[in-house]
């Protein structure tokens, strides 16, 4: 399976979004007060460790071009990280990831501020319509440290995908997630020695679920990657919001966190803008292949 088709590519999308729910129950199943900077710095260096096969997509010539941008995007990564550990052991399973789907919307945000771009009417709607279920699936007076946590997550993701634009194009999906991750070990290693130094002990079991972690996120990372490199990525990327419909599943099989009437609004609140978006782009997309460009040279 490639994603060559249409079809295929929405199941490697479906299934990706399956595996980074896997990669969130592990995180979530974490017994309370475990110590988090000790997991994020183990699960940084696996994910470099399950890197290293893949080297021969590193441009090794200019290993470290764009290295401001992806040093911010690093240790901002590692802040969204922290973040989501403290909002998927706090929060049921789906409003963390419910809320964690303001990160598209908050791309479109950035991008008018830092880009120029002008919002379509639509994607206006999307803004306006995700911010206010976000309200909605938190509450005001359910508000609290875990779902700040899940908002940093979401905006440290946004920030990032926004960040994406000023590194070099010639680099590989590989490069991006291999610089991302060395430039991130000194600050994560520094953080689980303090969080050691002021008498978090060191949790053997955590190597195992930074492990699985690390794995089935890093699954996701190339399902998506195989997805969108053969199929036009708007006529597939609404199969990502799947990823919701894992979380609502596993939250309630696995956690019984049966989702109420708010979550229920709130969610399509955000969710129906974002696929409606994708499915108008699809519509006007031009067919594979047709490149209006080459036509008109004719």
């Amino acid at each position: 399976m490639a994603g060559k088709t249409v079809n295929s590519a929405i199941l490697l999308l479906v299934l990706g979004n399956a595996m980074a729910l896997i990669s969130d129950v592990f995180i979530k199943v974490m017994e309370p007060g475990a110590p988090i900077f000790q997991f994020a710095f183990l699960r940084c260096l696996i994910t470099l460790l399950f890197l290293i096969p893949l080297a021969r997509k590193i441009d090794r010539t200019d290993l470290f071009g764009g290295l401001v941008v992806h040093t911010m995007r690093a240790h901002i990564h590692l802040a969204g990280l922290l973040c989501m550990i403290i909002a998927l052991q706090h929060l049921p399973l789906a409003t963390a990831n419910a809320v964690f789907y303001a990160a598209p919307i908050l791309v479109m945000v950035f991008s008018v501020f830092l880009f120029g771009e002008r919002l379509a009417p639509l994607s206006v709607l999307a803004v306006f319509s995700g911010f206010a279920g976000i309200l909605v699936i938190l509450r005001p007076v359910d508000f609290n440290w875990a779902a700040i946590a899940a908002l940093g997550s979401a905006l440290s993701l946004s920030i990032n995908a926004v960040l994406v634009r000023k590194l070099p194009k010639k680099q590989t999906t590989v490069h991006k997630l291999f610089l991302n991750y060395l430039l991130v070990i000194p600050a994560s290693a520094l953080l689980a020695a303090w969080e050691w130094q002021q008498g978090a002990s060191w949790h053997p079991e955590i190597l195992l679920t930074a492990a699985a972690s690390a794995f089935f996120i890093l699954g996701y990372n190339m399902t998506v990657l195989l997805a969108y490199r053969q199929v036009d990525a708007n006529l597939v990327t609404s199969a990502e919001y799947t990823g919701l419909i894992w979380a609502v599943a596993i939250g309630w099989i696995w956690f019984d966190e049966v989702p109420d009437w708010w979550f229920l609004v709130g969610s399509l609140m955000v969710i129906v803008p974002l696929v409606l978006i994708g499915l108008n782009q699809r519509r006007r997309s031009p067919p594979r292949g047709f490149n209006p460009a080459t036509r008109k040279q004719h």
